[in-house]
């Protein structure tokens, strides 16, 4: 399974993860040129080299009329983050914001009027008929203005206004709107079958925004974010913008720790500002195959059981969707030999499972211990031989690929024939060849 992970311990914004995925392509000249090739009034876009902390990776500057959005934080020692509140812009860390008019920002009008973009506020009906003049595949139309929508859901929570009367700040506007087509064009374009986050570094401290100085994460930020971990610390500034945040939550199907796979690319997307950290969204693209998923054990220990009635109990409980369903001998209490019944299913069908143990087993208690697995991508193929179909499992992911021929196909065709199994396995074999 091609994944893709985005690592936001440095938070998250426009031009960062605009940055991180560019890096994962062969030809990011092309993809330069794109953009400045869409329309997007007096929008300008180039990427340049940066360092930090020693790691070098890209920093995605984008321009309009020559003027790059900036962002103030604000804190006791100055710090700075990369982060430009003002909206919007990722550039620099810049981070994106709309807040508070922040406006968003970035929100890309589209080329129908450039005065009437830059000297006004834009609407989340201007943005929507910019996006959609864009010459881009649907895919992208509809993934750009999802994201708006985030946005502008979260901005209206914020200020208390309906959707319709919400509206982002020009130069801001324009530059976010660069920042949230350029993602999801970048996005199309590598087509990972799964994306994860990490746990979100918001930051901590305050910013400028128009309407005043607001805490950090700014208000739509935190709406944008909510239900998804993060955390604060040390750094002071705005780490995720609501722009960062909102593609985040379109794109990423799951947050947490990086899963097991074989990395085939890593992108750097870098931030304006330094601190002590590396400014940057780091991106991982490779094969996962396999997972990681939440599962249930459930066991109980049992003295008093025939193994008929054991053996009905175990068939009660598979048939009920139970992943697994297994015995161990054990010792019990005044030396009487036992039965640990185990059963792994999912979470949500637990308490469903313990109902089942409770009733085909004579059991008291039921220990329940929630873990989770690593499992491959599993399949099913269909291999013809000399003697008929056969069919054949398959599971693949975290490096190895297997294959196994179904017993009960082997032994229906040998038994069907009067060969051995080893000469139907044999045949199977040869098919692969």
């Amino acid at each position: 399974m091609k994944t893709l992970y985005l690592e936001c311990g440095m938070g998250a914004a426009g031009d960062m993860l605009a940055a991180a995925l560019l890096e994962l392509v062969d030809d990011r000249q092309a993809f330069v040129d794109r953009m400045n090739s869409l329309g997007l009034p007096g929008v300008h876009v180039e990427t340049e080299r940066s360092v930090k902390c020693g790691i070098t990776g890209t920093h995605m500057k984008i321009t309009v009329d020559g003027e790059e959005e900036e962002s103030e934080d604000v804190h006791e020692h100055h710090h700075d983050h990369e982060h430009d509140h003002h909206h919007d812009h990722d550039d620099h860390h810049d981070h994106e914001h709309h807040h508070d008019h922040h406006h968003h920002d970035h929100d890309h009008d589209h080329g129908e009027d450039h005065e009437h973009y830059h000297h006004h506020h834009a609407s989340v009906t201007d943005i929507e008929a910019l996006i959609d003049g864009l010459d881009v595949s649907d895919k992208v139309k509809a993934d750009a203005k999802a994201v708006y929508a985030l946005i502008a859901e979260a901005e209206s929570a914020a200020h208390g206004r309906p959707v319709n009367e919400i509206h982002f700040h020009e130069v801001g506007t324009m530059d976010a709107v660069a920042d949230v087509v350029g993602v999801c064009l970048l996005m199309e374009q590598i087509g990972a079958d799964r994306v994860v986050a990490s746990p979100v570094h918001v930051g901590s401290g305050y910013v400028r925004c128009m309407h005043g100085v607001l805490p950090v994460p700014a208000p739509a930020t935190a709406y944008i974010l909510k239900g998804i971990p993060t955390y604060g610390g040390q750094v002071q500034g705005e780490l995720c913008t609501p722009t960062g945040a909102a593609l985040l939550r379109h794109f990423a199907d799951a947050f947490g720790d990086r899963p097991v796979m074989m990395v085939d690319a890593i992108g750097y997307g870098m931030g304006k500002k330094d601190f002590e950290r590396a400014n940057c969204v780091r991106a991982f693209l490779g094969e996962s195959g396999g997972s990681r998923e939440e599962i249930a054990r459930l066991e109980c220990n049992l003295d008093d059981m025939t193994g008929e009635e054991l053996g009905f109990a175990m068939e009660q409980l598979f048939k009920a969707g139970a992943r697994d369903v297994y015995t161990q001998p054990i010792g019990m209490k005044k030396s009487r030999p036992g039965v640990l019944l185990s059963v792994i299913c999912l979470p949500e069908d637990a308490d469903r499972l313990a109902a089942l143990m409770m009733k085909h087993t004579t059991t008291l208690g039921i220990r329940r211990m929630d873990m989770s697995r690593y499992v491959l991508e599993r399949g099913m193929e269909t291999a013809q031989t000399p003697y008929g179909p056969v069919r054949i499992k398959t599971a693949s992911g975290m490096g190895v690929s297997r294959r196994k021929a179904e017993y009960e196909d082997l032994a229906a065709i040998a038994e069907k024939n009067g060969v051995s199994l080893n000469e139907v396995r044999g045949a199977v074999e040869s098919k692969r060849e």
